[in-house]
C-alpha cells in the first residue's frame, strides 16, 4: 500500500509539472496582448483547472499556487511601477499569487455526472475569481498609476472585463471540447466514451478541434477591438473596427470541417 501511495504521489507531481509547463507556455503564446495590459491566451488556465479536477481541491490549489509563482516571476518587470512594500506585496498577492492559485478551486466539481459540465463551471468559476483579484488591485494598488483615481473601482470593473472576459470564454470552449474528447476522472487518460458511437471518432475530433479554433479567433477577434487604444475604457464604437470578413470566413470554415468529419464515420459506419 505504501509503494502504491508513493507512485501516486509521483505520478501527479510528474502531472502537475508537465501541466504548469504547458500552461506557462500557453501564457507565453498570446492571442492578443492589449495596449494597456492584460491579454487574451488559448486558454493557458487549462491545465492547472484539469489538474483540480483529475486530483481534486487540494493538490488542485497546490499546483495552481506555483503556476502563480511562475506568472510573477515571469511579470516581475510589473514592479517597476508601483513604490513602497504595500503596493509590492498587493501586487504579488492579488494580480499574481491568488489571481492564479485559485484556479484550484475549480476542483470543488470533481464529483458531477457531466464531466464537461464540471470543466465549463470550474471555468467560469476560476476566471470569475481571477477577475475579481484583478479588479481589487486595479482599485487600490493602480488607482492613481494606470488607472484613474476617480471612480478608481468602476474603471476598474470595466477595463479587466475587456481582457477577462473573452479569457474566459476562450477558456470555457477549450474546458467544454476537452471534456468530451478525454476522460480525466481514470488513473489513466482514456477517450471518452459514447453510446452508439462510430469507430472513426477521432476524425470528430479533429472537426471539433477546428471548430474550437474559429471560435477562439472569432473571441478574440471581435474583443481586442473593444478596448480604446488611447484611454483602455472599453468602447463599444470598437466593434465597427472588427474584421468581421475574417470572422464570418473563420466560423463558416471551422463548421464546414467540423460537420464534414462528424459526418465521415457515420457514413463509414453504415456502409460497413
Amino acid at each position: 500500500m505504501k509503494t502504491q501511495k508513493n507512485v501516486s504521489v509521483t505520478l501527479k507531481l510528474c502531472e502537475s509539472a508537465i501541466m504548469i509547463a504547458l500552461a506557462t507556455i500557453l501564457s507565453l503564446l498570446k492571442l492578443v496582448d492589449l495596449p494597456y495590459g492584460g491579454s487574451i491566451t488559448f486558454a493557458s488556465m487549462l491545465p492547472i483547472l484539469l489538474i483540480a479536477y483529475r486530483h481534486g481541491t487540494g493538490w488542485g490549489l497546490l499546483t495552481a499556487s506555483v503556476h502563480g509563482v511562475m506568472q510573477f516571476i515571469l511579470g516581475t518587470s510589473v514592479l517597476s511601477y508601483v513604490t513602497g512594500w504595500q503596493s509590492i506585496a498587493a501586487v504579488i498577492l492579488l494580480d499574481y499569487f491568488f489571481a492564479f492559485a485559485l484556479i484550484g478551486l475549480a476542483g470543488v466539481f470533481k464529483n458531477m455526472k457531466s464531466q464537461k459540465t464540471a470543466l465549463v463551471l470550474g471555468a467560469l468559476l476560476t476566471g470569475a475569481l481571477r477577475y475579481v483579484c484583478h479588479v481589487i488591485s486595479g482599485a487600490t494598488v493602480w488607482a492613481g498609476l494606470s488607472i484613474p483615481t476617480a471612480s478608481a473601482l468602476t474603471y476598474s470593473f470595466v477595463y479587466n472585463a475587456t481582457y477577462m472576459i473573452p479569457e474566459t470564454i476562450v477558456l470555457c470552449l477549450a474546458a467544454f471540447y476537452i471534456g468530451g474528447v478525454l476522460n480525466f476522472s481514470t488513473p489513466r487518460l482514456t477517450p471518452v466514451k459514447k453510446e452508439n458511437a462510430p469507430k472513426l471518432t477521432w476524425l470528430s475530433y479533429i472537426g471539433g478541434a477546428a471548430l474550437l479554433a474559429s471560435l477562439v479567433f472569432d473571441v478574440a477577434s471581435v474583443f481586442s477591438k473593444l478596448q480604446n487604444a488611447e484611454s483602455g475604457e472599453f468602447d463599444i464604437t470598437g466593434i465597427a473596427n472588427v474584421n468581421w470578413t475574417g470572422v464570418i470566413i473563420a466560423t463558416a470554415a471551422g463548421a464546414i470541417v467540423a460537420t464534414v468529419l462528424s459526418l465521415i464515420p457515420r457514413f463509414a459506419s453504415k456502409k460497413a
